[in-house]
């Protein structure tokens, strides 16, 4: 196998032509996933993106810390802020023309955040971005798409948690785009071995042909609950050691309402437009009801970075911590959505509101937005 180019940078890449660009190849991409087998990547398979020296601008991160409800203002960004200065990466290999899913329609499934010490908001950085591989998925192809932000430190993270070659921050955002498949396509998805790898040296395990959760993509289950991904939950294994297993019985995910609701917040219409002021996630079903109904959407939709930012902004990080977050239902907005947390039980939380009934047809199960998990991560 080829090794993975690396192109390094010298500046970020501007997002609106990259997006304009992923918009018009689209159509291609997607007639050419119209009941193919699993797409193969590239000839030498998709490049690593290296953007070094970057430095945060102040502003702009005060900017997103209010729209997210963190407190501003803190040596530390916050710890969804790196997905922020790694978007255009992923947004450049992701419009790229090699690149086999269509921009329009990727859905964020869920994401894996390692940090293992804290970033100051004065540090200057280097950002890696890559393909790690492409699975097959009940319906489409999932990719997975890896962030790494370096430090330069060599040495231990916060709490004796070791972090190899001065990688403070990473993490996997997987991205699913739904089509067809061939037969040989449904055989490989049932044995659950038509996975590829195509960059980088993580090494994914367990399937992922179960059931989607989105947060744009309404992939949601017909009873309007989603299903939780598997390989995705439990003890976390390799470098991610300090995660503990969790116990999910008795949350709204598994149709109980054990666990309260900690508050409820009312969204305004515009969340969608703040939060693509300061991510430079404009895509227009986020930004006005118009441009939802383009895809579907009767109303706008939050960004599920917004939703997992704003929810983590709530239940606090430790300096070293693993979170790993699934996103389940999209959120309509202007809207009211229920927030609810249990750090003693399983180290979770969830974003849900209104309820369908349960099985008994008695039972009100709410509808989930975005359900996560925050482990402090030991040496």
């Amino acid at each position: 196998m080829q090794p993975t180019p690396t192109h390094t940078l010298a500046a970020p890449p501007a997002l609106a032509p990259l997006l304009a660009r992923g918009a018009l190849g689209s159509p291609r991409k997607s007639r050419g996933l119209r009941g193919a087998d699993f797409p193969p990547p590239p000839p030498g398979r998709f490049a690593r993106l290296v953007l070094p020296g970057v430095r945060i601008d102040l502003a702009r991160l005060a900017a997103y810390e209010r729209v997210c409800g963190f407190p501003t203002g803190e040596d530390a960004v916050p710890l969804t802020y790196p997905h922020v200065l790694g978007f255009p990466l992923a947004m450049r290999i992701m419009s790229g023309r090699d690149f086999p899913l269509p921009l329009l329609g990727l859905v964020h499934t869920s994401i894996e955040i390692t940090r293992r010490r804290r970033l100051p908001a004065t540090g200057e950085y280097e950002i890696t971005v890559y393909v790690e591989e492409l699975a097959p998925h009940r319906r489409g192809t999932e990719a997975t798409v890896v962030t790494e932000v370096r430090d330069g430190s060599e040495g231990e993270g916060e709490g004796g948690f070791g972090g190899g070659a001065g990688v403070a921050w990473e993490s996997r955002s997987t991205y699913l785009a739904r089509h067809g498949r061939g037969e040989g396509r449904r055989r490989a998805a049932a044995d659950g071995i038509a996975r590829t790898a195509v960059g980088g040296s993580g090494t994914a395990s367990g399937d992922r042909s179960g059931p989607a959760q989105a947060d744009g993509g309404g992939l949601e289950e017909a009873d309007g609950s989603g299903t939780a991904q598997a390989g995705r939950s439990g003890t976390a294994s390799g470098d991610r050691s300090g995660a503990a297993s969790a116990d999910r019985s008795g949350w709204a995910s598994e149709g109980l309402q054990a666990v309260p609701g900690v508050a409820e917040w009312s969204l305004g219409g515009d969340v969608g437009r703040r939060y693509g002021a300061v991510s430079g996630d404009r895509n227009p079903i986020h930004l006005h009801p118009l441009g939802a109904r383009l895809f579907g959407f009767p109303r706008a939709i939050a960004h599920g970075m917004w939703t997992v930012a704003r929810c983590l902004a709530e239940y606090g990080t430790p300096p070293a911590a693993l979170v790993r977050a699934e996103f389940r239902a999209p959120v309509p907005l202007p809207g009211t959505v229920t927030y609810a947390a249990d750090a003693g039980t399983w180290g979770g939380f969830e974003l849900r509101s209104g309820g369908v009934p349960g099985p008994d047809g008695e039972q009100v199960r709410p509808r989930v937005h975005v359900s996560g998990h925050v482990y402090p991560l030991v040496g």
